[in-house]
């Protein structure tokens, strides 16, 4: 029994890391609400917070842009960037940043390159599932969230964030 519980404590860690840890982010090409092409290499020298989301306009993912829109001043002054991703065209982004007030950038992934290259499509590839990626100022993700609640996310991230900055070099 003994032996058991050592064996478990020792390989717990490895359950809950992330295949994403450490690695260099996938690259993205993609318009934004603006139509403004954006890449991953736009936001070099800046942390970023690479947000998925399903779909403009819906009760959860209305209720998690806002709140990133609320604390957006509070990402900044930690340098770093909040862009969310989902699978609706420009002219939805639009319409969505401007119905919830957003002061950060929307990506519209209609081909789904960055939904494929992060592994986040969700049912037969209709939506983006609800999944964020912190990625550092050299471009490694230094964090993966696969379960988001919409409601404190944003909070989680600010204090992830400072944490993750204060135990870098």
């Amino acid at each position: 029994m003994r032996k058991t519980l050592w064996l478990l404590l020792l390989l717990t860690p490895l359950v809950y890391a992330s295949k994403w840890d450490g690695i260099a982010a996938p690259e993205f090409q993609l318009r934004d609400q603006h139509a403004q092409l954006r890449r991953l290499s736009d936001f070099k020298g800046r942390w970023l917070v690479l947000y998925f989301y399903p779909k403009d306009d819906t009760p959860g993912c209305t209720i998690e842009a806002r709140n990133f829109a609320r604390d957006y001043a509070q990402f900044q002054k930690l340098n770093a960037d909040v862009v969310g991703v989902s699978l609706d065209d420009v002219a939805s982004h639009k319409a969505f940043a401007t119905t919830s007030k957003l002061s950060f950038t929307l990506l519209a992934d209609v081909d789904k390159q960055a939904s494929k290259a992060y592994d986040v499509l969700g049912l037969a590839g209709l939506y983006s599932k609800r999944q964020t990626f912190v990625i550092d100022p050299a471009g490694v993700i230094v964090k993966h969230y696969d379960s988001v609640d919409p409601d404190n996310h944003a909070a989680q991230l600010l204090r992830d964030l400072s944490a993750l900055q204060a135990n870098t070099p």
